[in-house]
C-alpha cells in the first residue's frame, strides 16, 4: 500500500501540467477509440435494427449502449479537466471571463474565437453567446488588465479548446445513437420521460435490468445533486430531484404540483422499465397507457373542489303529534308560560311614549307598564292554579308540629266590640282534652298543701 502511494506521488510530481496530452489522456484510449468506431458504424446503418427473440443482456445493441453511457460519463469529466486547463492558461490574457462565461464549451468557443485580440470591437461573438452577455465582455476586456499570451502558450490554449469541442461533438454522437436505440432497448420507459432522459436513467442506474430491480423512490434519485445554496431560502428549490425534473410532463405542471409528479413519474417509470427489461411489451402500448393516466392524474389534481350545494330544509311533518298532554305537560306550559307583566313590557299603545330603564327612550323600554296612571310598574298578579293545587295539597298533609310558635304570631286581635283586644296565642295549645283530664283537675282551684301528722 505504501508502495502505492508512493508511485501516485512519484507520477503528481513528475506530471507536466504545460503539456495537455500528460492532462488529457482519454482520447488517446483503446476504448474511447473502439466505442466511438461502433457508434458511428451504428448510425450509418440507421435505426432498422430488430432485437426481437435475442435476450436482453446477451444483445450487442444493448451491450453498446451501456458502454455509450459510461463513456458518457468519462467525457464529461475529460471535458472539466481540459476547462481547468484552459482557464489556468488564458487567465493571463482576459482574467474576467471565466466568471462571465461559465459554461466548459462555451469557454472554450469564446476563447477560440478572441484568441489575442486585445480590441473586442473587432471581435463577432454572435451566436456564441447572448446579446446582454456579449456587450458585458466587451465593456469588461476594455478595462481588463491582461495581457497578449505568447505563441507558444496561445497554440497549447487553442489546441486544449479544439480538444474539448471535439469531445463535445463525440458526446452528442453518443447520447444521439443510445437516443436512437432506446425505442428498441426500452419502448415503454422512453415514451413516459424521453429518449434522453430514459438514456440518463439506465445508464446511472447501469443498464436496464439494474434499473428495473431499483425502487421508484430511488428512481426518482437518479442524477440528483446536492445544491449549495450559500445561505439562501430553500422555500422554492427543488431537492431529491433528478434527471425526471427534465422530462416535458415534469416541466409541463404547476410548481405546486411537481413533487406529486416527480413520484408519479418515478413510479410509472419503475414499472415500464420492467415491462422493458423481460421485452413484454414492444410496441410501447404499456408506456403510452402509463403516460395517459399520469396526464389524467395531473389534471385531476388541477380540477377546483366541487361547488357546496346548498342544502334544502326538511319536508315539513303535517301529521299530528305523538306527544299526549298530561298533568306533567301542563305544568311545564305554565312554568314557562310568557307572564301578565312581560307581555305589557312587549305592547306599547299608540300615541303614548313608553318609560325606559335610562329615561329619554334609552335603555330597556317598559312598553304598558306603569301606563295606568300610578307611575309603578307594578301589574297584578292572576292567581296561580299551580301555586293553588300545590297549597292544597300541602294543607292535606298532616305534618307534626314541634311546639315551637311563629315569630309572626301576634297577641293582638281585632274585636267588633272593644277593638283592639290583647289575647294569648297559645291559649288554645294547652286545653286539655275531654274525657277524664277534664274532671281531673279544676280549672278554679288551685293546690292545696296537706301537714301529715
Amino acid at each position: 500500500m505504501e508502495e502505492d502511494i508512493d508511485g501516485d506521488l512519484a507520477d503528481l510530481e513528475n506530471l507536466n501540467y504545460d503539456d495537455l496530452d500528460s492532462v488529457s489522456k482519454l482520447q488517446k484510449t483503446q476504448r474511447y477509440i473502439d466505442i466511438m468506431q461502433k457508434v458511428e458504424e451504428a448510425l450509418q446503418k440507421g435505426t432498422e435494427v430488430s432485437i426481437q427473440g435475442v435476450d436482453l443482456e446477451d444483445d450487442p445493441e444493448y451491450q453498446l449502449i451501456v458502454e455509450c453511457n459510461a463513456l458518457s460519463v468519462d467525457i464529461e469529466n475529460e471535458i472539466v479537466i481540459i476547462h481547468n486547463f484552459i482557464r489556468d492558461k488564458y487567465r493571463l490574457k482576459f482574467p474576467e471571463l471565466e466568471s462571465l462565461v461559465h459554461h466548459p464549451i462555451d469557454y472554450a468557443r469564446v476563447v477560440k474565437k478572441i484568441g489575442n485580440e486585445m480590441d473586442l470591437t473587432l471581435v463577432d461573438l454572435e451566436g456564441l453567446l447572448p446579446s446582454a452577455i456579449i456587450m458585458v465582455v466587451s465593456v469588461t476586456a476594455s478595462t481588463t488588465t491582461g495581457k497578449p499570451l505568447p505563441e507558444d502558450v496561445l497554440s497549447k490554449t487553442i489546441e486544449a479548446c479544439d480538444r474539448a469541442l471535439a469531445l463535445d461533438s463525440a458526446k452528442k454522437k453518443v447520447l444521439d445513437f443510445v437516443e436512437s436505440r432506446m425505442g428498441y432497448i426500452a419502448p415503454n420507459l422512453s415514451t413516459i420521460v424521453g429518449s434522453a432522459v430514459a438514456a440518463k436513467l439506465m445508464g446511472t442506474a447501469g443498464g436496464l435490468v439494474a434499473l428495473a430491480k431499483m425502487p421508484a423512490c430511488n428512481v426518482q434519485l437518479l442524477g440528483a445533486k446536492k445544491k449549495n445554496l450559500a445561505g439562501f431560502s430553500t422555500a422554492t428549490s427543488q431537492f431529491r430531484i433528478g434527471y425526471i425534473e427534465q422530462t416535458e410532463i415534469f416541466q409541463t405542471t404547476p410548481p405546486p404540483l411537481r413533487m406529486r409528479a416527480c413520484r408519479l413519474l418515478a413510479a410509472k417509470s419503475t414499472l415500464a422499465a420492467r415491462v422493458d427489461s423481460i421485452r413484454g411489451d414492444p410496441s410501447g402500448k404499456t408506456g403510452r397507457l402509463f403516460k395517459d393516466e399520469i396526464h389524467k392524474k395531473i389534471e385531476k389534481w388541477q380540477e377546483p373542489p366541487p361547488a357546496k350545494q346548498p342544502k334544502p330544509l326538511p319536508v315539513p311533518d303535517s301529521e299530528p303529534k305523538k306527544k299526549r298532554g298530561g298533568r306533567r305537560l301542563r305544568k311545564m306550559k305554565e312554568r314557562y308560560a310568557v307572564t301578565d307583566m312581560r307581555k305589557l313590557a312587549n305592547r306599547m299603545q299608540f300615541g303614548v311614549p313608553e318609560e325606559s330603564s335610562l329615561g329619554d327612550g334609552l335603555g330597556e323600554g317598559y312598553g304598558m307598564l306603569g301606563q295606568a296612571g300610578s307611575g309603578k310598574l307594578r301589574v297584578s298578579v292572576g292567581p296561580s292554579k299551580l301555586a293553588a293545587k300545590v297549597a292544597k295539597r300541602f294543607k292535606e298533609k298532616n305534618y307534626g308540629s314541634s311546639g315551637a310558635t311563629s315569630g309572626l304570631t301576634s297577641s293582638l286581635a281585632f274585636t267588633p266590640v272593644q277593638g283592639i283586644e290583647l289575647t294569648n296565642p297559645q291559649a288554645h295549645a294547652h286545653h286539655l282534652g275531654s274525657g277524664t283530664q277534664s274532671t281531673y283537675f279544676s280549672e278554679t282551684g288551685t293546690f292545696s298543701k296537706i301537714k301529715r301528722t
